[in-house]
């Protein structure tokens, strides 16, 4: 790797650093601001849809990635998958804002519409015949690869990597935990120009990071949330690694199971005292931030919002973690 190749990571940090507080304001300043829910009477003064700065921030690394490839390094090898990569960053990106835009309270894009536009996402990939039809060893599964697998893998990951959210720097810190575990066995798998696109993405959340933690001056919104899980879904198809990836995502998969017992209906968010400690609002877990506030409970007297992000990120280590052990071979 040449160090030339750190430029697009340095200039999608850099840019999502200056723009988060000018984002804050402008977002201010118009009325785009949400509920913080798990904070006592839920104030409403949290900048929404801070993601647009992260999008912003990866097309620039990753457009400057394409021009050192072009000009510097005289290459177009995997020029088509990187820009058929972009085109579905740009399609789930306009579908995360344009459901931001309608509002989560209000419901949002209706659940149909929402599939349909993630389904039109996965286009680029399915039509350039994108990752190896041989997923599951020796049998061939021709054109029901991308045909079928391509766009469930875009859909399942962007819906799904939306369920586990709602608590201050969870979205992002997942975010950053799983894409850089993926950038490191694609490094180490040969594929590198895989490893900068996604480095360019965790270059752009962790500025983003610093103003979405505890406590939170901007909430990501779906433009991040679609857009990482979308990506998590690309990496996988275009780097043959759709089973450790499908590890990676077991928090979503449990978290898509308790959304589904409670008819996707029941929302993550707790039950908040007056002290700001949290409590399970409902009788019944009906997500994994539910969970990790019950066994909290049981060892603490007091829960709080970064208590819960911590539990569940150390439980997300844990399955990156086991997942390598089982199914990473550098």
């Amino acid at each position: 790797m040449e160090i030339i190749l750190v430029i697009p990571l340095l200039l999608s940090f850099l840019m999502a650093l200056f723009l988060m507080p000018f984002w804050i304001k402008k977002a201010k300043e118009i009325g785009l601001v949400w509920e913080d829910m798990n904070k006592p009477e839920h104030p409403k003064n949290v900048a929404g849809s801070g993601g647009v700065a992260v999008f912003l921030a990866f097309i620039l690394g990753v457009l400057t990635y394409i021009a050192i490839k072009t000009f510097y390094f005289k290459s177009k090898d995997n020029l088509i998958e990187i820009f058929a990569s972009l085109s579905v960053i740009l399609v789930i990106s306009f579908i995360g804002i344009l459901d931001d835009l309608l509002g989560w309270r209000k419901g949002g894009l209706s659940a149909k519409s929402r599939l349909a536009l993630l389904l039109f996402a996965s286009i680029p990939l399915i039509v350039i015949n994108a990752g190896e039809s041989n997923i599951f060893g020796n049998v061939e599964l021709g054109l029901i690869y991308p045909l079928v697998f391509i766009p469930l893998g875009i859909i399942g990951a962007s819906a799904t990597f939306n369920f586990l959210a709602g608590y201050n720097g969870l979205e992002t810190s997942q975010g950053i935990l799983i894409l850089s575990s993926l950038s490191l066995i694609t490094f180490t798998t040969g594929e590198k120009w895989l490893s900068i696109i996604i480095l360019c993405m965790v270059a752009s959340l962790i500025p983003f990071y610093l103003f979405n933690k505890y406590p939170a001056k901007v909430f990501p919104g779906n433009i991040i949330t679609y857009s990482v899980g979308g990506l998590i879904a690309m990496i996988a198809i275009l780097g043959n690694l759709e089973k450790i990836a499908i590890f990676f995502f077991i928090p979503y998969i449990l978290e898509t199971i308790l959304k589904v017992r409670g008819k996707l209906k029941k929302q993550s968010f707790a039950r908040v005292n007056p002290d700001g400690s949290l409590e399970v609002p409902y009788e019944k877990i009906y997500g994994l931030e539910h969970l990790a506030i019950f066994i909290l409970k049981k060892v603490k007297k007091k829960v709080y919002e970064k208590d819960v992000v911590y539990l569940i990120n150390g439980f997300q280590i844990f399955i990156i973690i086991l997942g390598m052990i089982l199914f990473w071979r550098p």
